[in-house]
Order: C-alpha cells, then sequence, then structure tokens
C-alpha cells in the first residue's frame, strides 16, 4: 500500500466524531445546521478533533434514511435551521413561539416533518414577496438559482410534481410527467410555477446556511468528511430525470436493483432497492454524472467517504422481483474506468474514503489499493468468528486506513459488549459470551469502561485518522443505535442533549487525543 498523500491527510494525524446534523442538539424536532451545529464544531474543538464525520446530507425519503434519498445534490430542508431563518427575517419570534414541543432525545420524523414544512414553506414564500424590495437578496438568490441551475430545475420540479401527486412515487405519476414529455413538462412547470419557488428557496436557505458551517470549521481547522451512498433511491429527482443512465423498464419500474448477499448483518442479505446503473451508458458520457454528484459533494464537504465501495469492483444484482437478495449475482463494475476519468478532472489525488466492509475480495482490495484511497477499520469486526477480525486489531492497521470504533450501521461498543441472545443480534449465547470474553482479554480491563477501551486503542493505532460515533464517547447501549442494516423499522432517530457531553468526557477525550499524538 502506498503512504497517504491526499489532501484529506493533509490534515495530519488525527480524531473526529461522526455524528449527523439530525442528531445535533435543539428544541425544534431534529438537529439543525444552525447555532447548535456551530456550537458542536466548537466542542469538537475543545476536545482536540479534527474531523467532522456525518452521514449523506440529502433530503430523505421513505424510512427516514439519509441513504435512500431524493436527491444526490440537494440539500435536506428539514435540516434548515429555523433560528437562522428568524434571524434573516423572514420567521418572526412570534412564528417560532408556536412551534410545539418535541421529544429532544430522539427525532419524530412523521410530526417534525409536518410541523417544520409548514414553516419552511412559510419562510420561503415572505423570502420570494420580500426578494423584490431587497436588491442584495434578489441577486444572491438569482446568482444561486442560475449556478446550480444544472440540478436545482429537475429537483425543484420533482419535489412540486410529488407533491401534486399526493407524493406518490414517480413512477406511478401520469406517463407524461412520469416519462418527462416536453409538452406536459413546460405545462407543469406553470401551473407548479409558486410551489418550484419555494424549493429553490429552500436549498437557498440550506446552502446559505452550510456554507457559514463551512466557514467556522475552516477557522478551527476542522474537516468535514461527508458521505455519498454508491446507489440512489428509485424515487429521487437523479432516476427521473435520467432515466436513461438506470436499469428501468419502459414505464419506469427496476429491471435489477442492488444490495448484498447474506453476510454478518443478515441471513437474507439486504435487498435495498436501489436501481442499478447502465454502466455503459454512464461510460458513453465520461461517467458526467458522476463527476457531477462528486464535485457536488466536494462544494459541501472536505473529504468524502463512499459508501459500498465495493460496488466499484463488482455488485450485487437482484432482479427487482425477487423478495429478499438470496437470489442475485455478482456483476463486474467499471471501478478503475470510473476514478481514472473522475482523477482527469479533479487531479490525482481526490480526497475519498473507501468503505470496504463487508464481502471484500482481491478484485476490491486491488481497485482500492490501485486508486490510493484510505479504506476503514472497524474495531468491533476484530472479536467475532470472522476469518478476518486480525486486520480489524487496532495493532494491524496500516497507516492508510481510517480506524473506528464502531459506525452508524453497528450496535454501539457498550450495547455489542452488553448484548444478549434474541434482540438485534442473531448470534448465539455461546458467541456473545465468547465474544466478550474476547474483548476483555484483548483489553486486560473488566469492561467497566469498555468504550474508553475501545477508543484508546482505536487512538494508539497507526491509521492516520480515527473516528467513533458520539454514542460510543457517551458510553450509551443499543437504544442508541443510528441504524440496523437489512430492516425496516424506525432508526436515524438518535439525538444527544448537551448535559450528556459534560467537562470530564470532553477533557478525557483531549488527553486521550494527546496521549496518542493526534491534536493535530
Amino acid at each position: 500500500m502506498r503512504s497517504l498523500t491526499s489532501p484529506m491527510f493533509s490534515i495530519s494525524r488525527s480524531g473526529g466524531i461522526l455524528l449527523h446534523p439530525s442528531s445535533l442538539p435543539g428544541r425544534f424536532g431534529i438537529g439543525e445546521i444552525g447555532p447548535e451545529a456551530i456550537r458542536w464544531l466548537e466542542t469538537l474543538d475543545r476536545m482536540g478533533h479534527k474531523a467532522w464525520q456525518m452521514l449523506p446530507l440529502g433530503p430523505t425519503g421513505y424510512g427516514n434514511s439519509p441513504y435512500q434519498a431524493l436527491s444526490s445534490f440537494a440539500g435536506n430542508p428539514l435540516l434548515i435551521s429555523l433560528e437562522g431563518l428568524r434571524n434573516d427575517g423572514v420567521l418572526t419570534p412570534d412564528d417560532l413561539a408556536m412551534v410545539p414541543a418535541f421529544p429532544t432525545s430522539k427525532v419524530d420524523f412523521d410530526a417534525a416533518s409536518e410541523v417544520r414544512t409548514a414553516f419552511l414553506k412559510l419562510a420561503a414564500q415572505r423570502f420570494i414577496t420580500q426578494c423584490d424590495s431587497s436588491p442584495l437578496m434578489r441577486l444572491a438568490f438569482s446568482v444561486f438559482c442560475e449556478r446550480e441551475a444544472w440540478w436545482l430545475d429537475d429537483y425543484a420540479m420533482f419535489i412540486a410534481l410529488k407533491e401534486e401527486s399526493g407524493f406518490l412515487p414517480w413512477n406511478e405519476w401520469p406517463s407524461h410527467l412520469a416519462l418527462r414529455d416536453p409538452g406536459a413538462m413546460e405545462k407543469a412547470s406553470e401551473r407548479r410555477a409558486s410551489e418550484i419557488a419555494e424549493v429553490k428557496a429552500l436549498q437557498f436557505f440550506f446552502h446559505r446556511q452550510w456554507q457559514k458551517i463551512r466557514v467556522r470549521a475552516k477557522e478551527l481547522g476542522i474537516s468535514l468528511i461527508g458521505d455519498i451512498p454508491i446507489f440512489t433511491a428509485h424515487d429521487s429527482a437523479d432516476v427521473w430525470a435520467r432515466q436513461d443512465l438506470f436499469e428501468l423498464d419502459e414505464k419506469g419500474n427496476p429491471i435489477v436493483v442492488a444490495g448484498v448477499p447474506p453476510d454478518y448483518f443478515s441471513a437474507t442479505g439486504q435487498r435495498w432497492g436501489n436501481p442499478l446503473y447502465k454502466w455503459d451508458v454512464h461510460q458513453a458520457e465520461g461517467f458526467a454524472w458522476w463527476k457531477a454528484r462528486l464535485r457536488k459533494t466536494l462544494d459541501m464537504v472536505d473529504i468524502v467517504r463512499i459508501d459500498h465501495f465495493r460496488g466499484f469492483a463488482a455488485y450485487w444484482e437482484i432482479p427487482a422481483e425477487e423478495e429478499t437478495a438470496v437470489n442475485g449475482k455478482w456483476v463486474e463494475a467499471p471501478g478503475d474506468a470510473i476514478f481514472n476519468a473522475i482523477k482527469e478532472d479533479f487531479g490525482s489525488d481526490v480526497p475519498v474514503i473507501a468503505e470496504d466492509l463487508g464481502i471484500i475480495t482481491p478484485d476490491v482490495e486491488a481497485l482500492r489499493d490501485g486508486q490510493g484511497f484510505p479504506g476503514m477499520r472497524v474495531m468491533q469486526f476484530a472479536f467475532g468468528g470472522d476469518t478476518l477480525a486480525e486486520d480489524y486489531v487496532p495493532e494491524n492497521y496500516p497507516e492508510d486506513s481510517v480506524a473506528y470504533t464502531g459506525t452508524h450501521d453497528n450496535d454501539t461498543v457498550v450495547g455489542l459488549f452488553n448484548s444478549k441472545v434474541g434482540g438485534d443480534t442473531t448470534r448465539t449465547q455461546e458467541e456473545i459470551d465468547k465474544e466478550r470474553q474476547s474483548i476483555l482479554n484483548y483489553t486486560g480491563t473488566d469492561g467497566s469502561e469498555i468504550h474508553w477501551d475501545f477508543i484508546d486503542r482505536v487512538w494508539k493505532s497507526k491509521s492516520r485518522l480515527a473516528v467513533t460515533p458520539l454514542q460510543d464517547l457517551l458510553a450509551l447501549g443499543s437504544e442508541a443505535r443510528m441504524n440496523i442494516p437489512g430492516k425496516m423499522a424506525e432508526f436515524w432517530t438518535w439525538r444527544f442533549t448537551w448535559d450528556q457531553v459534560t467537562p470530564e468526557i470532553e477533557g478525557k477525550m483531549r488527553q486521550i487525543t494527546e496521549d496518542a499524538q493526534r491534536l493535530g
């Protein structure tokens, strides 16, 4: 493996926290990209951290998963700071006083979405009206709409038509709209003009607020690490706008879908349902769509983690009619061709982290190493029955890797250590007991502070960047888990409160970071 020279590691040996913005504190039902996000950056700085990693920032659709977004290019309006809109004068203190009380420890997506959408629409309507009387704001909005038109026009139309249809998936719309008949699109553009303008205004709000976060992060020397899912949701502006790039039938329905075969997480595999790419069409266009997707993400963050990186070497193709992922097959993907084309535009050192977990074969390793992308090492995987367990022991991590105590798909460290038969685990009691004893033997502790044991070992590894989910830093159990792969349930809802991040925790984390020479 080569040594790390990509821009992401110009930040030097350092540490960071994995936390999605939706998990930030606040009284408006979901974490926001406003004052609380700035406070979070300053908290990271006090702990000596130089990275904030998050999940995809796109607008979530069915199931509220950031990995099934309505757009690969838009920001999630639910994350827009209502306080920020008040400061901009498009919401008033009286407006905010009318927002009902929400749970502070979790996101009630249905309730929060209903209430917040009403206030966001109000803010957008006021903004559009006020734009006419404010030359500066009118100019800023106009410049934004013109600069981002290449994705914003399709996204705004998609959302406006989705609302008109009662939020049906686009392939269930009238065929002339689903298949984008030019005459029907022109009429829809006129008919839904006000709704289209509102959608664009909300994206203007999101991007304007996000840039304030970027500025503060740069002031503090903190890198923002974003996330790109390899696949896109079928019910998205991406697929609707460029149906020729995906494996769809003449009505817009997927022919084959993405997933992974049976593995550590699921006995029947995971059937994600995302339509697969027509890679020959992408290649004929010089992978322009992928270049645009990566470029847009890097406008928002400094480093990009690409989820399910192995799908660029070969992906699991499942016939759309199959209910599980069992009856799929591996299909080769043009990985080197994709990244070579990207590097022609971006330069040789693209700031990418390859999510290389799961079934990793020699072709995946060759693609990752040949392209010079650091992979991931997750300490939780070091103690099970997996034949690759030794690779996840912190002492074995290569420098060109990113080390984690766990990810958003794992149980928390405390949850893993205290797990029981049933619930969210498929392991037997014997397997649980053996894994727990392996953890104790490795750490040489009694397990009373197992989260600190994991963080300390990961931070002392050779990996240039070390990351822990905030849940592990706070010693939270399985109740704080963000997601369980392959299961449909109420996930992505966890939030923290500021009183959980005590001065003692901040101080200990900074000390571990300093001892591991990760202060940056």
